[in-house]
Protein backbone atom coordinates (compact mmCIF):
# COMPACT_ATOMS: atom_id res chain seq x y z
CA UNK A 1 0.00 0.00 0.00
CA UNK A 2 1.61 3.32 -0.75
CA UNK A 3 0.87 5.88 1.74
CA UNK A 4 -0.57 8.76 1.13
CA UNK A 5 0.63 12.35 1.46
CA UNK A 6 -2.42 14.16 2.26
CA UNK A 7 -3.58 12.73 5.62
CA UNK A 8 -6.85 14.52 4.89
CA UNK A 9 -8.20 11.99 2.28
CA UNK A 10 -10.75 9.75 4.13
CA UNK A 11 -13.55 7.16 2.65
CA UNK A 12 -16.18 9.08 5.73
CA UNK A 13 -15.94 12.31 4.28
CA UNK A 14 -19.31 14.45 4.09
CA UNK A 15 -21.44 13.75 1.07
CA UNK A 16 -22.57 16.12 -1.41
CA UNK A 17 -25.71 15.69 -3.53
CA UNK A 18 -24.47 14.61 -7.25
CA UNK A 19 -26.66 15.07 -10.19
CA UNK A 20 -26.66 13.84 -13.65
CA UNK A 21 -26.17 16.50 -16.19
CA UNK A 22 -29.70 16.19 -17.52
CA UNK A 23 -30.91 16.98 -14.13
CA UNK A 24 -33.19 14.23 -13.64
CA UNK A 25 -31.31 11.95 -11.46
CA UNK A 26 -29.00 12.45 -8.51
CA UNK A 27 -27.83 10.34 -5.28
CA UNK A 28 -26.56 11.71 -1.77
CA UNK A 29 -22.77 10.27 -2.60
CA UNK A 30 -19.51 10.35 -0.39
CA UNK A 31 -16.74 12.38 -2.09
CA UNK A 32 -12.97 12.20 -2.68
CA UNK A 33 -11.02 14.63 -4.73
CA UNK A 34 -7.13 12.99 -5.22
CA UNK A 35 -4.67 15.16 -6.87
CA UNK A 36 -1.62 12.47 -7.30
CA UNK A 37 -1.47 9.08 -8.49
CA UNK A 38 -0.48 8.28 -4.90
CA UNK A 39 -3.15 9.81 -3.51
CA UNK A 40 -5.91 7.88 -5.57
CA UNK A 41 -4.19 4.76 -5.01
CA UNK A 42 -4.48 5.44 -1.45
CA UNK A 43 -8.09 6.46 -1.64
CA UNK A 44 -8.97 2.97 -3.55
CA UNK A 45 -7.26 0.81 -1.16
CA UNK A 46 -8.93 2.67 2.24
CA UNK A 47 -12.40 2.00 -0.05
CA UNK A 48 -11.38 -1.55 -0.57
CA UNK A 49 -10.83 -2.04 3.37
CA UNK A 50 -13.77 -0.95 4.22
CA UNK A 51 -16.38 -2.79 1.52
CA UNK A 52 -17.01 0.46 -0.57
CA UNK A 53 -17.58 1.03 -3.62
CA UNK A 54 -15.82 3.17 -6.35
CA UNK A 55 -17.28 5.10 -9.00
CA UNK A 56 -15.19 7.65 -11.13
CA UNK A 57 -16.61 10.79 -12.11
CA UNK A 58 -14.55 13.55 -14.30
CA UNK A 59 -17.02 16.94 -15.35
CA UNK A 60 -20.10 15.21 -14.74
CA UNK A 61 -21.50 15.64 -18.28
CA UNK A 62 -22.98 11.60 -18.54
CA UNK A 63 -26.62 13.00 -18.54
CA UNK A 64 -28.06 10.19 -16.36
CA UNK A 65 -26.65 7.52 -13.09
CA UNK A 66 -23.14 6.60 -14.51
CA UNK A 67 -21.14 9.08 -12.56
CA UNK A 68 -23.44 8.56 -9.47
CA UNK A 69 -22.60 6.28 -6.50
CA UNK A 70 -25.89 5.94 -3.90
CA UNK A 71 -23.97 3.77 -1.65
CA UNK A 72 -20.33 3.84 -1.66
CA UNK A 73 -17.87 6.83 -2.60
CA UNK A 74 -16.92 8.68 -5.76
CA UNK A 75 -14.03 10.15 -6.88
CA UNK A 76 -13.62 13.15 -8.67
CA UNK A 77 -10.58 12.83 -10.91
CA UNK A 78 -10.47 16.97 -11.92
CA UNK A 79 -7.48 17.86 -9.82
CA UNK A 80 -5.84 14.86 -11.87
CA UNK A 81 -5.23 17.25 -15.21
CA UNK A 82 -1.31 17.86 -16.43
CA UNK A 83 -0.70 17.44 -19.88
CA UNK A 84 2.28 15.08 -19.22
CA UNK A 85 3.96 15.05 -22.78
CA UNK A 86 3.21 16.79 -26.08
CA UNK A 87 4.95 15.76 -29.14
CA UNK A 88 4.72 18.38 -32.07
CA UNK A 89 6.45 16.50 -34.15
CA UNK A 90 4.28 13.51 -33.88
CA UNK A 91 1.13 14.34 -32.80
CA UNK A 92 0.99 12.82 -29.72
CA UNK A 93 -0.46 13.99 -26.65
CA UNK A 94 -0.02 12.06 -22.93
CA UNK A 95 -2.00 13.84 -19.98
CA UNK A 96 -4.07 12.88 -16.93
CA UNK A 97 -7.45 11.37 -17.36
CA UNK A 98 -9.28 14.85 -15.48
CA UNK A 99 -7.54 16.69 -18.43
CA UNK A 100 -10.77 18.22 -20.11
CA UNK A 101 -11.20 18.32 -24.09
CA UNK A 102 -11.34 22.11 -23.70
CA UNK A 103 -7.82 21.91 -22.10
CA UNK A 104 -6.26 19.20 -24.78
CA UNK A 105 -6.79 21.93 -27.28
CA UNK A 106 -5.58 24.61 -25.68
CA UNK A 107 -2.58 22.65 -25.62
CA UNK A 108 -1.92 21.48 -29.27
CA UNK A 109 -4.23 24.37 -31.41
CA UNK A 110 -1.13 26.76 -31.62
CA UNK A 111 0.80 24.02 -33.04
CA UNK A 112 -1.86 22.42 -35.68
CA UNK A 113 -3.19 19.87 -34.05
CA UNK A 114 -7.03 19.44 -32.91
CA UNK A 115 -8.35 16.17 -31.09
CA UNK A 116 -9.93 14.23 -33.89
CA UNK A 117 -12.78 13.07 -31.87
CA UNK A 118 -14.52 14.96 -29.55
CA UNK A 119 -18.10 15.22 -27.98
CA UNK A 120 -20.36 18.28 -28.14
CA UNK A 121 -18.75 19.69 -25.20
CA UNK A 122 -15.57 20.94 -24.39
CA UNK A 123 -16.06 20.43 -20.99
CA UNK A 124 -16.07 16.35 -21.26
CA UNK A 125 -12.41 14.77 -19.72
CA UNK A 126 -9.70 12.39 -21.31
CA UNK A 127 -11.00 9.31 -18.62
CA UNK A 128 -14.66 10.24 -19.61
CA UNK A 129 -14.04 10.34 -23.19
CA UNK A 130 -12.49 7.08 -22.50
CA UNK A 131 -14.94 5.59 -20.49
CA UNK A 132 -17.68 6.41 -22.40
CA UNK A 133 -16.13 6.18 -25.68
CA UNK A 134 -17.41 9.24 -26.82
CA UNK A 135 -18.24 9.98 -30.85
CA UNK A 136 -18.49 13.04 -32.67
CA UNK A 137 -19.94 14.28 -36.01
CA UNK A 138 -17.32 12.77 -37.75
CA UNK A 139 -17.70 9.13 -36.42
CA UNK A 140 -18.76 7.86 -39.64
CA UNK A 141 -15.47 8.74 -41.24
CA UNK A 142 -12.94 8.54 -38.18
CA UNK A 143 -14.82 5.91 -35.69
CA UNK A 144 -15.30 6.59 -32.16
CA UNK A 145 -12.49 8.24 -29.58
CA UNK A 146 -11.14 5.19 -28.58
CA UNK A 147 -9.87 4.32 -32.09
CA UNK A 148 -7.73 7.36 -31.68
CA UNK A 149 -6.52 6.66 -28.06
CA UNK A 150 -2.67 5.09 -28.47
CA UNK A 151 -2.24 3.99 -25.01
CA UNK A 152 -3.68 4.02 -21.17
CA UNK A 153 -2.01 3.16 -17.91
CA UNK A 154 -4.94 1.39 -16.11
CA UNK A 155 -4.97 0.67 -11.96
CA UNK A 156 -6.66 -1.94 -10.74
CA UNK A 157 -8.31 -2.97 -8.16
CA UNK A 158 -5.77 -4.73 -6.65
CA UNK A 159 -3.38 -1.99 -7.11
CA UNK A 160 -1.16 -2.98 -10.13
CA UNK A 161 -0.54 -0.70 -12.79
CA UNK A 162 -1.11 -2.15 -16.21
CA UNK A 163 -0.06 0.03 -19.63
CA UNK A 164 -3.18 -1.30 -22.30
CA UNK A 165 -3.19 -0.76 -26.02
CA UNK A 166 -4.30 -2.83 -29.13
CA UNK A 167 -0.69 -4.06 -29.01
CA UNK A 168 0.03 -4.90 -25.30
CA UNK A 169 -2.99 -6.28 -23.37
CA UNK A 170 -5.28 -5.75 -26.80
CA UNK A 171 -8.53 -7.67 -25.16
CA UNK A 172 -8.60 -5.54 -22.16
CA UNK A 173 -8.11 -2.31 -24.20
CA UNK A 174 -11.13 -2.94 -25.91
CA UNK A 175 -12.73 -3.53 -22.95
CA UNK A 176 -11.89 -0.29 -20.81
CA UNK A 177 -12.59 1.63 -23.46
CA UNK A 178 -16.23 2.16 -23.83
CA UNK A 179 -16.06 0.25 -20.30
CA UNK A 180 -18.05 2.85 -18.23
CA UNK A 181 -15.07 3.32 -15.52
CA UNK A 182 -16.30 -0.49 -14.15
CA UNK A 183 -13.08 -2.42 -14.63
CA UNK A 184 -10.41 -0.24 -13.29
CA UNK A 185 -9.05 3.38 -12.93
CA UNK A 186 -7.69 4.91 -16.03
CA UNK A 187 -4.62 7.47 -15.14
CA UNK A 188 -3.52 8.34 -17.59
CA UNK A 189 -4.00 8.70 -22.14
CA UNK A 190 -2.06 8.96 -24.80
CA UNK A 191 -3.65 10.39 -27.44
CA UNK A 192 -2.46 11.09 -31.28
CA UNK A 193 -3.99 14.26 -32.73
CA UNK A 194 -4.88 15.56 -36.23
CA UNK A 195 -2.95 17.80 -37.98
CA UNK A 196 -4.95 20.96 -39.37
CA UNK A 197 -3.62 24.06 -41.52
CA UNK A 198 -6.18 26.03 -40.63
CA UNK A 199 -8.43 26.64 -37.46
CA UNK A 200 -11.61 26.71 -39.65
CA UNK A 201 -14.03 24.88 -41.54
CA UNK A 202 -15.87 25.33 -44.51
CA UNK A 203 -19.38 24.94 -43.44
CA UNK A 204 -22.50 24.17 -45.54
CA UNK A 205 -26.02 24.22 -44.40
CA UNK A 206 -28.53 22.18 -46.20
CA UNK A 207 -32.27 21.62 -45.23
CA UNK A 208 -34.38 18.58 -45.88
CA UNK A 209 -38.36 18.31 -45.70
CA UNK A 210 -38.90 14.68 -44.59
CA UNK A 211 -37.34 12.01 -43.25
CA UNK A 212 -36.22 9.99 -46.25
CA UNK A 213 -34.82 13.30 -47.68
CA UNK A 214 -33.04 14.03 -44.41
CA UNK A 215 -31.49 10.51 -44.74
CA UNK A 216 -30.53 10.77 -48.10
CA UNK A 217 -29.27 14.31 -48.06
CA UNK A 218 -26.98 13.55 -44.91
CA UNK A 219 -26.03 11.07 -47.47
CA UNK A 220 -24.27 13.40 -49.86
CA UNK A 221 -23.08 15.64 -47.56
CA UNK A 222 -21.02 13.04 -45.53
CA UNK A 223 -19.66 11.58 -48.90
CA UNK A 224 -17.74 15.50 -49.54
CA UNK A 225 -16.91 16.50 -45.75
CA UNK A 226 -15.04 15.66 -42.47
CA UNK A 227 -18.09 16.57 -40.41
CA UNK A 228 -21.94 15.70 -40.91
CA UNK A 229 -24.93 16.47 -38.26
CA UNK A 230 -28.60 16.94 -38.55
CA UNK A 231 -31.13 18.40 -36.71
CA UNK A 232 -34.99 17.28 -36.89
CA UNK A 233 -38.18 18.74 -36.16
CA UNK A 234 -39.27 16.40 -33.80
CA UNK A 235 -43.12 18.16 -34.02
CA UNK A 236 -43.05 17.66 -38.01
CA UNK A 237 -45.78 15.37 -39.04
CA UNK A 238 -47.50 13.73 -42.10
CA UNK A 239 -45.30 14.31 -45.49
CA UNK A 240 -43.01 16.27 -43.42
CA UNK A 241 -42.08 14.10 -40.37
CA UNK A 242 -38.41 14.14 -39.79
CA UNK A 243 -37.72 17.31 -41.55
CA UNK A 244 -34.91 19.29 -40.39
CA UNK A 245 -31.44 20.92 -40.84
CA UNK A 246 -28.28 19.63 -41.62
CA UNK A 247 -24.80 21.20 -41.23
CA UNK A 248 -21.91 19.58 -43.07
CA UNK A 249 -18.01 21.14 -42.67
CA UNK A 250 -14.53 20.16 -43.97
CA UNK A 251 -10.72 20.99 -43.60
CA UNK A 252 -9.53 23.53 -44.99
CA UNK A 253 -6.56 23.34 -47.12
CA UNK A 254 -2.97 24.97 -46.81
CA UNK A 255 -3.80 27.31 -50.25
CA UNK A 256 -7.32 28.02 -48.57
CA UNK A 257 -6.44 29.83 -45.17
CA UNK A 258 -4.81 33.19 -45.82
CA UNK A 259 -3.65 34.08 -42.09
CA UNK A 260 -2.70 30.17 -40.30
CA UNK A 261 -1.27 31.62 -37.60
CA UNK A 262 -3.93 33.75 -36.36
CA UNK A 263 -7.21 31.29 -37.05
CA UNK A 264 -4.77 28.40 -35.13
CA UNK A 265 -4.75 31.41 -32.02
CA UNK A 266 -6.70 30.73 -28.95
CA UNK A 267 -8.73 33.93 -29.80
CA UNK A 268 -9.25 32.21 -33.59
CA UNK A 269 -11.53 29.76 -31.11
CA UNK A 270 -13.35 31.83 -29.25
CA UNK A 271 -17.13 31.02 -28.72
CA UNK A 272 -20.08 33.40 -29.97
CA UNK A 273 -20.69 36.13 -26.94
CA UNK A 274 -23.95 36.93 -28.50
CA UNK A 275 -26.88 34.84 -30.19
CA UNK A 276 -30.22 36.31 -31.05
CA UNK A 277 -28.81 39.61 -30.42
CA UNK A 278 -28.43 38.68 -26.77
CA UNK A 279 -25.55 38.04 -24.99
CA UNK A 280 -24.86 33.99 -24.11
CA UNK A 281 -24.51 34.57 -20.73
CA UNK A 282 -28.11 36.22 -20.66
CA UNK A 283 -29.77 33.19 -22.05
CA UNK A 284 -30.62 30.36 -20.09
CA UNK A 285 -33.51 31.67 -18.88
CA UNK A 286 -34.70 32.61 -21.95
CA UNK A 287 -34.51 29.12 -23.07
CA UNK A 288 -36.25 28.15 -19.68
CA UNK A 289 -39.22 30.26 -20.72
CA UNK A 290 -39.13 28.69 -24.53
CA UNK A 291 -38.56 25.42 -23.48
CA UNK A 292 -42.25 25.38 -22.59
CA UNK A 293 -45.01 22.84 -24.37
CA UNK A 294 -46.38 26.13 -26.62
CA UNK A 295 -42.94 27.43 -27.40
CA UNK A 296 -41.14 24.36 -29.21
CA UNK A 297 -43.40 23.48 -31.75
CA UNK A 298 -42.77 27.35 -32.79
CA UNK A 299 -39.21 27.02 -32.11
CA UNK A 300 -38.77 24.34 -34.56
CA UNK A 301 -40.86 25.08 -37.25
CA UNK A 302 -38.89 28.65 -36.86
CA UNK A 303 -35.68 26.52 -37.25
CA UNK A 304 -36.67 24.65 -40.09
CA UNK A 305 -37.96 27.77 -42.07
CA UNK A 306 -34.67 29.58 -41.38
CA UNK A 307 -32.65 26.59 -43.01
CA UNK A 308 -34.81 26.45 -46.17
CA UNK A 309 -33.63 30.09 -46.93
CA UNK A 310 -30.31 28.98 -46.12
CA UNK A 311 -30.39 25.91 -47.77
CA UNK A 312 -26.44 25.88 -49.88
CA UNK A 313 -25.54 28.88 -48.36
CA UNK A 314 -21.67 27.72 -46.95
CA UNK A 315 -19.77 29.39 -44.74
CA UNK A 316 -16.40 29.25 -42.37
CA UNK A 317 -16.03 28.48 -38.50
CA UNK A 318 -13.68 27.67 -36.12
CA UNK A 319 -13.32 24.48 -34.94
CA UNK A 320 -14.73 25.33 -31.54
CA UNK A 321 -17.48 27.33 -32.88
CA UNK A 322 -18.70 24.40 -35.22
CA UNK A 323 -18.10 21.63 -32.86
CA UNK A 324 -18.96 22.71 -29.15
CA UNK A 325 -22.42 23.94 -29.76
CA UNK A 326 -23.73 22.82 -26.32
CA UNK A 327 -21.11 25.16 -24.64
CA UNK A 328 -22.68 27.93 -26.37
CA UNK A 329 -24.71 29.20 -23.40
CA UNK A 330 -22.97 28.45 -19.90
CA UNK A 331 -26.07 25.82 -17.89
CA UNK A 332 -28.04 25.16 -20.65
CA UNK A 333 -29.51 21.90 -19.33
CA UNK A 334 -31.11 23.76 -16.41
CA UNK A 335 -33.31 25.65 -19.29
CA UNK A 336 -35.68 22.51 -18.95
CA UNK A 337 -36.70 23.87 -15.13
CA UNK A 338 -36.45 21.96 -11.92
CA UNK A 339 -37.25 18.27 -13.34
CA UNK A 340 -34.54 18.56 -15.79
CA UNK A 341 -34.16 16.64 -19.12
CA UNK A 342 -34.33 13.37 -20.14
CA UNK A 343 -31.81 12.39 -23.41
CA UNK A 344 -32.74 9.04 -25.26
CA UNK A 345 -30.59 7.88 -27.64
CA UNK A 346 -30.25 5.16 -30.06
CA UNK A 347 -28.20 3.77 -32.62
CA UNK A 348 -30.03 1.57 -36.09
CA UNK A 349 -28.46 -0.02 -38.89
CA UNK A 350 -28.88 1.80 -41.88
CA UNK A 351 -31.08 -0.80 -43.46
CA UNK A 352 -33.93 -0.41 -40.82
CA UNK A 353 -32.88 3.60 -39.76
CA UNK A 354 -35.54 5.06 -42.13
CA UNK A 355 -38.83 2.74 -40.89
CA UNK A 356 -36.80 2.71 -37.07
CA UNK A 357 -36.71 6.34 -36.90
CA UNK A 358 -40.06 7.08 -38.88
CA UNK A 359 -42.04 4.92 -35.98
CA UNK A 360 -40.48 6.14 -33.22
CA UNK A 361 -40.92 9.81 -34.13
CA UNK A 362 -44.60 8.80 -34.89
CA UNK A 363 -44.92 7.04 -30.96
CA UNK A 364 -43.90 10.10 -29.64
CA UNK A 365 -46.34 12.26 -30.67
CA UNK A 366 -49.34 9.57 -30.14
CA UNK A 367 -48.01 9.82 -26.98
CA UNK A 368 -48.07 13.42 -26.60
CA UNK A 369 -43.85 13.37 -25.79
CA UNK A 370 -42.26 15.02 -28.18
CA UNK A 371 -38.69 15.80 -28.00
CA UNK A 372 -37.82 19.39 -27.57
CA UNK A 373 -34.30 18.05 -29.81
CA UNK A 374 -33.57 15.43 -32.09
CA UNK A 375 -30.24 15.66 -33.23
CA UNK A 376 -28.96 13.31 -36.02
CA UNK A 377 -25.37 11.04 -36.93
CA UNK A 378 -24.12 8.78 -39.08
CA UNK A 379 -21.89 5.96 -37.40
CA UNK A 380 -19.47 3.35 -38.18
CA UNK A 381 -19.16 0.03 -36.28
CA UNK A 382 -16.17 -0.92 -33.79
CA UNK A 383 -14.92 -3.33 -32.08
CA UNK A 384 -14.87 -2.30 -28.69
CA UNK A 385 -17.03 -5.08 -26.13
CA UNK A 386 -19.47 -2.96 -24.97
CA UNK A 387 -19.46 -0.60 -28.45
CA UNK A 388 -22.84 1.53 -29.11
CA UNK A 389 -21.93 2.06 -32.49
CA UNK A 390 -23.32 0.29 -35.39
CA UNK A 391 -23.32 0.65 -39.15
CA UNK A 392 -25.88 3.12 -39.41
CA UNK A 393 -27.61 5.82 -37.67
CA UNK A 394 -28.08 7.62 -33.82
CA UNK A 395 -30.96 9.85 -33.24
CA UNK A 396 -30.75 11.69 -29.68
CA UNK A 397 -34.64 12.93 -28.30
CA UNK A 398 -34.30 15.52 -25.43
CA UNK A 399 -37.47 15.57 -23.69
CA UNK A 400 -38.42 17.57 -20.30
CA UNK A 401 -39.12 15.60 -17.39
CA UNK A 402 -42.25 17.36 -15.18
CA UNK A 403 -43.76 15.80 -12.39
CA UNK A 404 -47.31 15.11 -14.51
CA UNK A 405 -45.09 13.63 -17.16
CA UNK A 406 -43.21 11.26 -15.77
CA UNK A 407 -45.06 7.69 -16.07
CA UNK A 408 -45.74 8.60 -19.25
CA UNK A 409 -42.31 8.96 -19.91
CA UNK A 410 -41.56 5.79 -18.48
CA UNK A 411 -43.91 4.31 -20.57
CA UNK A 412 -42.62 6.06 -24.06
CA UNK A 413 -39.19 4.48 -23.37
CA UNK A 414 -40.66 1.27 -23.02
CA UNK A 415 -42.22 1.37 -26.60
CA UNK A 416 -39.35 3.07 -28.39
CA UNK A 417 -37.10 0.55 -26.89
CA UNK A 418 -39.36 -2.27 -28.30
CA UNK A 419 -38.74 -0.52 -31.80
CA UNK A 420 -35.00 0.08 -31.20
CA UNK A 421 -34.38 -3.42 -30.06
CA UNK A 422 -36.65 -5.25 -32.97
CA UNK A 423 -34.59 -3.26 -35.35
CA UNK A 424 -31.25 -4.33 -34.17
CA UNK A 425 -30.65 -1.06 -32.33
CA UNK A 426 -28.14 -0.80 -29.59
CA UNK A 427 -27.99 2.73 -27.05
CA UNK A 428 -25.34 5.10 -25.76
CA UNK A 429 -25.41 4.45 -21.75
CA UNK A 430 -23.67 7.71 -20.89
CA UNK A 431 -27.23 9.42 -22.00
CA UNK A 432 -29.21 6.53 -20.40
CA UNK A 433 -31.76 6.99 -17.19
CA UNK A 434 -34.73 4.46 -18.67
CA UNK A 435 -33.24 0.42 -19.94
CA UNK A 436 -33.84 -1.63 -17.71
CA UNK A 437 -31.07 -5.27 -17.56
CA UNK A 438 -33.62 -7.54 -19.96
CA UNK A 439 -33.47 -4.18 -22.65
CA UNK A 440 -29.26 -3.90 -22.24
CA UNK A 441 -29.37 -7.68 -22.77
CA UNK A 442 -31.52 -7.96 -26.32
CA UNK A 443 -29.61 -5.01 -27.63
CA UNK A 444 -26.13 -5.97 -26.51
CA UNK A 445 -26.49 -9.50 -26.42
CA UNK A 446 -25.82 -12.22 -23.72
CA UNK A 447 -22.39 -13.37 -25.20
CA UNK A 448 -20.71 -9.55 -24.73
CA UNK A 449 -22.18 -8.95 -21.70
CA UNK A 450 -21.40 -12.49 -20.17
CA UNK A 451 -17.73 -11.52 -21.77
CA UNK A 452 -17.77 -8.29 -19.89
CA UNK A 453 -18.79 -9.92 -16.65
CA UNK A 454 -16.20 -12.70 -16.66
CA UNK A 455 -13.49 -9.94 -17.16
CA UNK A 456 -14.59 -7.69 -14.55
CA UNK A 457 -14.67 -10.69 -11.95
CA UNK A 458 -10.80 -11.70 -13.04
CA UNK A 459 -9.83 -7.34 -12.37
CA UNK A 460 -12.06 -6.95 -9.56
CA UNK A 461 -13.29 -9.92 -7.88
CA UNK A 462 -14.39 -7.57 -4.55
CA UNK A 463 -16.71 -5.76 -6.71
CA UNK A 464 -14.85 -2.33 -5.68
CA UNK A 465 -15.48 -0.17 -9.09
CA UNK A 466 -19.55 0.34 -9.34
CA UNK A 467 -22.48 2.90 -9.81
CA UNK A 468 -25.74 3.68 -9.94
CA UNK A 469 -26.00 2.60 -13.41
CA UNK A 470 -23.85 -0.38 -13.33
CA UNK A 471 -26.20 -1.39 -10.44
CA UNK A 472 -29.55 -0.40 -12.64
CA UNK A 473 -28.38 -2.28 -15.14
CA UNK A 474 -25.76 -5.53 -14.58
CA UNK A 475 -27.26 -6.42 -11.15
Amino acid sequence: MVKSPCPSLRTDSPRRQLVGFGQAVSANCRVEQPGSLAELTEVLARARAEGLSVTFRGAGRSYGDAALNSRGLVVDTTALRRVLSWEPATGLLTAEVGLTIGDLWRETISDGYWPTVVPGTMHATLGGCVAMNVHGKNNYRVGPFGDHVEQIKLLTASGELLDCSRQNRPELFRAVVGGLGLLGAVVQVTLRLSRVHSGRLKVVTAAACNLEQTLATFESLAENNNYAVGWLDAFSRGKSLGRGELHAARYLQPQEEPSPASSLSLEGQSLPTRLFGLPTSKLSPVLRTLASAPGMPWINATKYWLARRADGNSYLQSHAAFAFLLDYVPDWNQAYGAGGLIQYQFFVPSQHAHECMKRVLETCQQAGEVANLAVLKKHRADDYLLSHSVNGWSLALDFPLRADNRERLWALSQQLTELVVAAGGRFYLAKDTLLRPIDLERAYGTECLTQFRNLKRQLDPSGLFSSDLFERLMP
